[in-house]
């Protein structure tokens, strides 16, 4: 049997966005994905879903898998033919062990790659603003395993040349140690005084920084409860925090955002300001169970005065069975195309077709009363509703393919006005299968601070995969909405929304989050 190929992918210190274009490109062709805890989970959203995924754990000492285990199972996997995506948190080749696996693959003559991510040696000070060389302070770096006993007799660490000899030194593992380690490199003649700072989850919403000297900054850590993964920086470098600290400042920072729908575009604003975007998927758009419905309207698209899109995934499934059925853009010649919202729009102009209505407000009343004034009569166009005549829209036959389960407001009002409308499935949402295990530790340790839900079902099926503790676990986030129908679903379930803009869109949703949060951080900021 032909032999597979490994990839050992450095994932990088946390912050997604940091994972390298050759790294993801590895993710998304891998069939089997085994990975460490201390990664960032997001970066497996960028996975194929038929992929296998394997934990390894490495967890503080705490192995799901020992180093053997883990190497034998990458041979295995290797050897049944598959592509094997070794995901390591921060750079492999630096204290990840990732040289132990390759010499294991290279003794069974299999090949693998080494694609290098960027380790929290480097990441987390630059995060905290702290650069590890500088002209006027330090140019030379040492980066150092924390994790060894420093009071044992035969160290491999020579003390003595490393306390005096570099600028700058970097500890990765070291909190459990860090008053030996301070003592030992004060015994060997670094200044007491020597600048200090420790930072935990570096890249990360929950950042922390420490800042103090070689003398003070074990109690520091002891005071504020510093536990591992965390980076020690040691050296002059430290002083430039102050000037230099960016992240920390930005508006958003400290906000876990939970995005419940697939793909989290359209809150990239969010990211932009400091936040942290934790996409946890509880709807899946899938086609019609029966295309029944869908292929009679397109036989008979010439029927049809309007075809209303309601969303860009109604754009996406009503095209792509328009071409499924030998039909193309020229059979809707003479049809008025009306989309409800500027993303939806978009989504119809990529296929070249110009939208002849885009009303102002994006819901059913809003909708209808455009598509009123559209199309009456000259002499009648000061009218607006509710005082539409009854047979304002007699004889206009409209087209409205949509989700499996919609509001029912505007066919009932379309058909009142004397339209005539078919309503038929282009999409189907559906409740992916999935577990809420990593959520609910998050919820549950104070780690998601908003939560978005852009529908009444990314709402329920949240609820529903939470299981019995979801109230609980949402009773101290933040809780934005899209609209008054998702706004009913979550406080029908007891809880209270605490934003929701005017318009019922992602962008309008993202604006008004970034509102909540600098007040919130304003007002930190005076007390």
């Amino acid at each position: 049997m032909q032999k597979g190929k490994v990839y050992i992918v450095g994932a990088g210190p946390g912050d997604v966005s940091l994972l390298t274009v050759k790294g993801l490109k590895c993710l998304q062709k891998a069939e089997v994905v085994v990975y460490d805890f201390h990664l960032n989970a997001q970066v497996l959203n960028y996975i194929n879903h038929d992929a296998e995924f394997i934990y390894a754990g490495k967890r503080g000492g705490q192995h799901t898998m020992t180093q053997d285990e883990i190497n034998l199972t990458l041979v295995e996997k290797a050897k049944e033919g598959k592509i094997i995506c070794r995901l390591k948190g921060g750079d492999p080749f630096v204290f990840g062990r990732g040289g132990e696996e390759a010499e294991a693959l290279a003794k069974e003559d299999i090949e693998f790659e080494i694609v290098p991510g960027v380790s929290s040696a480097i990441a987390a000070p630059a995060y905290a603003g702290i650069p590890l060389t500088h002209r006027l302070y330090s140019s030379s770096l040492a980066i150092v395993p924390g994790y060894e006993d420093a009071s044992k007799e035969e160290s491999s660490i020579d003390w003595a040349k490393l306390a005096t000899g570099v600028g700058t030194i970097v500890f990765l593992m070291t909190v459990k140690n860090i008053a030996l380690v301070c003592q030992k490199l004060i015994d060997n003649g670094r200044s007491s005084e020597t600048p200090v700072a420790v930072i935990r989850w570096g890249t990360r919403a929950d950042q922390t920084t420490l800042v103090g000297n070689l003398k003070n900054i074990s109690d520091l850590v002891k005071e504020n409860e510093i536990k591992p993964p965390a980076v020690m920086v040691v050296g002059d470098v430290v002083k430039l925090r102050e000037v230099l600290k960016w992240y920390e400042k930005k508006p958003l920072f400290g906000q876990r955002i939970l995005v419940t729908r697939e793909h989290s575009e359209g809150f990239e604003p969010l990211e932009e300001l400091g936040a942290e975007i934790i996409e946890f998927n509880t709807i899946e758009i899938v086609p019609p169970e029966d295309w029944t419905e869908l292929d009679n309207a397109i036989d008979k698209i010439e029927f049809y005065n309007w075809l209303i899109l309601t969303s860009a995934n109604g754009v996406k499934y009503f095209f792509k069975r328009l071409f499924d059925r030998g039909r193309d853009i020229r059979d809707l010649k003479g049809i008025k195309i009306c989309a409800v919202g500027s993303k939806t729009a978009a989504a119809i102009n990529n296929y070249g077709i110009k939208v002849d209505l885009v009303p102002e407000e994006f819901n059913a009343e809003g909708l209808i009363s455009a598509i009123v004034q559209k199309c009456k009569s000259n002499e009648d166009k000061t009218s607006a509703l509710p005082h539409f005549r009854t047979s304002a829209l007699r004889g206009v036959r409209f087209l409205l393919p949509r989700a499996e389960v919609g509001r029912e407001i505007l066919p009932e009002k379309i058909k009142e006005l004397g339209g005539e409308i078919d309503v038929v499935t282009a999409y189907r949402a559906v409740k992916p299968e999935t577990h809420g295990k990593r959520l609910k530790r998050f919820l549950k340790e104070g780690k998601i601070t908003i939560a978005t839900f852009t529908s009444a079902a990314t709402f329920n099926n949240f609820m529903d995969i939470a299981g019995e503790d979801a109230e609980g676990l949402l009773k101290d986030v933040a809780i934005a909405v899209i609209g008054p129908v998702t706004a009913k679903a979550v406080e029908k379930a007891g809880l209270k929304v605490s934003i929701m803009p005017k318009e019922a869109t992602i962008d309008a949703m993202v604006n008004e989050i970034i509102k909540w949060a600098k007040k919130l951080h304003d007002s930190k900021r005076s007390q």
